[in-house]
């Protein structure tokens, strides 16, 4: 009669008799990490980003381990970056100019609207770098900003609203803005620097100009890495996280 391959509680406590078995979580479980451990991956790598303030026993394991976990994200082609003052964690490709090494999931581009609201966010963020206070934006403040930006000639309202709507949800879905308890009101997240990792906000007015003088231009890349001109066509977006 076959024995169970089960891991006893006493495997999974590290108390078992073999090394192999020692943080064995399941059956067949050949990994080596411990659970936390393992739990801090399967965040970082759903993204899109893991907020420390939020999740202050997370932050501790990503931080204590943070080899570790670089260790593993390697061998993915995948690189962590940490903002220890904004306390972001999240993950970025490594660019490695061979085929195979892209992310295993792919991301959604954003589109025109996104960028130019995204950017103008980077800007209020960092003009509030240190104050002490959230930076917030309101559904109102957002359609403003789309409406400076509009193209030569463009006056549909309903268009606008549409827009601004859309922009809003996005950037609630990568959580680089969110929710509040006032409806329509939303808080500016420090991850948004993170993914606009610009040396200055004096750089970002050139990007909007680009944005608006070259019609159906391309938005920048929006990766956490140094970002070049906007340029292409409006059917190609770039793309942010995950």
């Amino acid at each position: 009669m076959s024995t169970s391959s089960h891991p006893t509680p006493e495997m999974r406590n590290g108390t078992g008799s073999s090394g192999s078995t020692e943080r064995a979580l399941f059956d067949g479980d050949t990994g080596s990490f411990p659970l936390e451990l393992r739990q801090a991956l399967v965040r970082l790598l759903r993204g899109p980003y893991v907020d420390g303030t939020a999740d202050p026993a997370l932050w501790t394991t990503i931080l204590t381990h943070g080899v570790s976990l670089q260790q593993y994200l390697s061998e993915i082609f995948l690189l962590l970056t940490v903002d220890s003052d904004r306390k972001i964690a999240l993950l970025t490709p490594a660019g490695v100019d061979a085929v195979h090494t892209q992310p295993i999931v792919a991301r959604k581009p954003l589109r025109r609207e996104e960028t130019l609201l995204a950017l103008r966010l980077r800007v209020l963020l960092d003009r509030h770098a240190g104050s002490g206070t959230d930076v917030g934006i309101s559904r109102a403040g957002a359609r403003e900003i789309l409406a400076e930006h509009r193209r030569p000639g463009t006056v549909d309202d309903k268009r606008l609203d549409e827009q601004t709507d859309a922009a809003l949800a996005r950037l609630l879905n990568l959580k680089l803005i969110l929710p509040t308890e006032l409806a329509h009101e939303y808080r500016v997240s420090n991850a948004l620097a993170l993914a606009l990792p610009f040396d200055s906000i004096e750089q970002i007015p050139a990007y909007l100009a680009a944005l608006d003088a070259a019609a159906g231009s391309e938005p920048l890349d929006l990766d956490p890495v140094e970002p070049g001109p906007p340029e292409g066509n409006d059917d190609a977006t770039q793309e942010i996280f995950q």
